[in-house]
């Protein structure tokens, strides 16, 4: 059982029902009860998740512009009877939407099991019918001419017989000038008719179908034309019984299909039901809530539906404001007094009490098992009964496979839900204040399955203190013995002795501020609250000397128990203050580090592309240099050796510089080369004449080599591996002394072999590339082939492999640029076959 009047589940309905944006959603909204399964609760639940995650892939369906197809449906049940041009058209946009979310949905039948099991059963057939009532009725609503071949000689034949007619007309009012009034054919009681003047009707042979308002013009159909106006009509009766067969075979068409058109309009129906929820979530910040068969009841920032709509809905000052009121108190958070009334009625805030920066203050709060009672102290309208319902309502919506307007939300699986909230005091029925409690509470311990959630609101007012008091424990308790989880709302101290003696009853209160003596609306847990019954008084008008009357009349007791309970409630107020302020340092202190993290990377970045550009520049120096290096060499032999040896030094070049590049990415340094270990050497310039075998500078360029030949004016120069001519005139004789470099390696012994292995300090003639990616394999090749044609070997292996051929052919694409490369093919099957490939290099 459920008390759903009470915590206003029907407007709670009509608030979804505004997201929904068909009729069968509206009434899907209007027929939501709390579910009774645990299955349909867990469906609905798992759909709207679904619908969530496919609108955050920005994957949606749509309903537009559909009306209830509920009589049509219910024509559709009626053998022979058919249904009218527009209706059908109102179907076959039911069926086109449907099938259009279907495949919405289907084609993302893995991400929304759920959602497809909705629309699965939805018979794909059913677009045909759309579709064949689309093309045979025009959005007007008329019947198109191409509907059947009988329709279309039809009206062809009409237009026709009114083209005639009109010829024939328009041939006689030329003829009889005089008697005419107006050269205008016109139609009476669906003929063709002409308007001769009143005075002379006799001069034009026919029938009088009427005369205008004034009496001068009478409108007659001539001899001349009533046997083709008696055609056409025969014509329009034929057109009308064609139409009419038409209409008919569309609906039979329907009616084969009528088990489809309802699962269209199930799905409709759903679809929207669904999607109104998920657009609530959104608007309202709401959660899907975790429902479970625990009994721990737990909302954190929940806030109260119909509060916040209302607010939403305020009215900006000048002019008066009404709220739904939920409670006594309201729990508005608001800068001015508050105009209130008892009960359910409307609550009116009057003109400029109201502004923009209105807010719902949320509450959290929770129950278990062992914690199954919360006992509510506190300031009178300082919304302790909106804590209730908000906790009411919001365990109905998870029940009811709603999202809940919360932050977090965990609600038990409740079989009932019971509230006494609110004055049910009626004179009809003879029934006090209290009387119209005590028969509401009677009525809920007779209606109790558990597990249950029980409201109970100033539990035990309206009699005599004491009695009332003992009377709310030992209700209460009876709640809590049944296994019911109770909130109930008091002013009175034997609860609040109760919550505190009772370690498993949790003790609450609604905050009071004592500077301005007004409600904060704030759930503070673990301490009872006092009533400020007088403050409360105070800040409603009553005067200073009737207060400090009732002052003199409080308890002595009674007044140190009030005292002490504002002291208890503001050291929380100020551990609470103390804890938010430490929250709000740690927020800046982490937003700090953030910035500087942030501060860094970008600095990083900047010396990486700083970087990069020195290296580009190095480079770029380097190809220069070479470039005109080689202009320099005019034996074209030599020239055409040099480009390759340059070829091969610009990709180490830039391999060494790429390795530089993801050093410095990964936070390393580069660091400069090593000095060689090759012994130093000492040049000083030379007056001894150039000969050869001369020691020589070329000026250009600063390089030292040897005098080969000297032929007249020039001479041929070994710069290491290369040979090249160069101008007399553009070398210098120089002396050369060479130092032996300190080594720390210790001398051999007499008689220790020199361990030299001649075969590793030449390049291999292969190279196993299986297992490599085609950019890693590139670079390996690059290397390799540099390498190898430093090592002067002509004739090198590549294995690759056969696989799928992806690495065979980069290789092969590799190799059609590389300088390095002669020719290149696949292996003889003695070595290696498809698997690898042999490469001849330039000499």
């Amino acid at each position: 059982m459920f008390s759903l009047e009470t915590l206003q589940f029907e407007q709670l309905s009509d608030l979804f029902a505004q997201y929904a944006k068909t009729p069968l959603g509206t009434v899907r909204f209007a027929e939501m009860n709390p579910h009774k399964g645990r299955l349909a609760l867990e469906d609905d639940l798992k759909a709207l998740r679904e619908a969530i995650e496919l609108e955050n892939e920005e994957i949606q369906w749509y309903f537009s512009e559909l009306d209830d197809p509920s009589e049509a449906i219910s024509i559709l049940r009626i053998e022979n009877a058919s249904i009218e041009p527009g209706m059908l058209l109102e179907v076959a946009e039911l069926l086109a939407q449907a099938l259009a979310a279907r495949a919405v949905i289907t084609s993302n039948r893995e991400d929304a099991p759920v959602l497809f099991a909705i629309v699965e059963t939805l018979p794909s057939e059913l677009s045909k019918l759309a579709a064949n009532i689309k093309k045979k009725i025009l959005p007007t609503g008329e019947i198109d001419d191409s509907a059947s071949p009988e329709l279309n000689r039809i009206r062809r034949e009409i237009n026709s017989m009114r083209g005639r007619i009109t010829k024939t007309l328009e041939a006689l009012m030329r003829k009889k000038g005089d008697a005419i009034q107006d050269s205008i054919v016109t139609l009476r009681n669906d003929r063709f008719v002409i308007p001769v003047k009143s005075d002379f009707t006799g001069k034009v042979n026919g029938v009088a179908h009427g005369a205008s308002s004034s009496g001068a013009t009478v409108f007659i159909e001539p001899l001349e034309t009533i046997e083709a106006n008696n055609e056409l009509q025969k014509l329009k009766s034929k057109e009308e019984s064609e139409i009419a067969r038409i209409l008919f075979s569309l609906t039979s068409e329907l009616r084969e299909n009528l088990s489809g058109i309802e699962k269209a309009a199930e799905v409709v129906g759903e679809l929207d039901f669904v999607k109104a929820k998920m657009v609530f979530a959104r608007n309202f910040d709401a959660v899907i809530p975790e429902v479970s068969e625990s009994l721990d009841l737990e909302f954190i920032d929940a806030r109260h539906p119909l509060l916040e709509e209302s607010l939403r809905g305020a009215s900006v000052q000048g002019s008066k404001f009404n709220v739904q009121s939920l409670n006594k108190s309201g729990a508005l958070k608001t800068e001015d007094s508050l105009t209130e009334t008892e009960g359910d009625d409307l609550t009116d805030f009057e003109p400029g009490t109201l502004n923009l920066e209105q807010e719902v203050v949320p509450s959290s709060f929770s129950l278990s098992k062992k914690n199954s009672v919360m006992i509510i102290s506190g300031a009178n309208a300082g919304g302790k009964t909106v804590v209730l319902k908000t906790a009411g309502l919001l365990s109905l919506m998870a029940v009811s496979g709603l999202p809940v307007p919360a932050k977090s939300a965990k609600v038990p699986f409740y079989a009932s839900v019971l509230a006494d909230i609110g004055d049910h005091q009626s004179l009809s029925a003879n029934l006090s204040t209290f009387s119209s409690h005590i028969s509401n509470i009677a009525s809920m311990i007779d209606n109790l399955q558990t597990p249950a959630l029980i409201l109970l609101d100033e539990v035990g007012t309206g009699t005599d203190p004491d009695e009332g008091s003992a009377l709310g424990v030992a209700l209460v308790d009876h709640f809590r013995r049944a296994g019911g989880q109770v909130i109930a709302s008091t002013h009175y101290k034997g609860l609040k002795t109760y919550a505190a003696n009772d370690e498993d009853v949790i003790n609450a209160s609604v905050e009071f501020d004592e500077k301005t003596l007004q409600p904060t609306y704030r759930l503070l847990m673990g301490l009872a609250g006092a009533s400020s019954g007088l403050e409360i008084a105070r800040r409603f008008g009553i005067r200073d000397e009737i207060i400090a009357s009732a002052h003199t009349h409080l308890d002595k007791a009674a007044q140190k128990s009030a005292e002490y309970l504002r002291e208890l409630q503001k050291e929380a107020r100020q551990a609470a203050d103390m804890r938010k302020a430490l929250e709000d340092e740690r927020e800046v202190t982490a937003e700090k580090y953030a910035k500087l993290d942030v501060e860094f990377h970008q600095k990083e970045r900047k010396r990486r592309e700083d970087f990069e550009k020195e290296l580009d520049t190095v480079v770029g120096d380097f190809e220069k240099e070479a470039r005109e290096f080689l202009k320099s060499v005019k034996d074209k032999k030599e020239r055409k050796k040099l480009e390759k040896d340059l070829a091969g030094a610009r990709s180490r070049l830039k391999r060494k510089a790429a390795t530089a590049v993801s050093d410095l990415q990964s936070g390393g340094t580069v660091e400069k080369a090593e000095p060689s270990e090759a012994p130093n050497e000492t040049i000083k310039p030379s007056d001894a004449p150039i000969e050869k075998g001369s020691r020589v500078r070329l000026k250009a360029f600063g390089t030292i080599g040897t005098v080969e030949k000297i032929d007249g004016d020039t001479a041929r120069i070994s710069v290491g591996s290369l040979k090249m001519k160069q101008n007399l005139s553009d070398l210098e004789s120089v002396e050369e002394r060479r130092e032996p470099k300190k080594s720390g390696k210790k001398k051999r012994s007499e008689g220790e072999k020199l361990d030299t292995n001649f075969e590793d300090m030449s390049s291999s003639s292969e190279i196993n590339l299986i297992g490599m990616t085609t950019l890693d394999a590139e670079d390996e090749v690059d290397r390799f082939l540099d390498d190898s044609y430093a090592a002067k070997i002509m004739r090198v292996r590549i294995i690759h492999g056969m696989g799928t051929g992806a690495l065979r052919n980069a290789v092969h694409g590799f190799l059609k640029g590389h300088p390095h490369v002669e020719s290149f093919g696949l292996a003889p099957q003695n070595e290696g076959g498809n698997g690898a490939t042999i490469v001849e290099l330039k000499a």
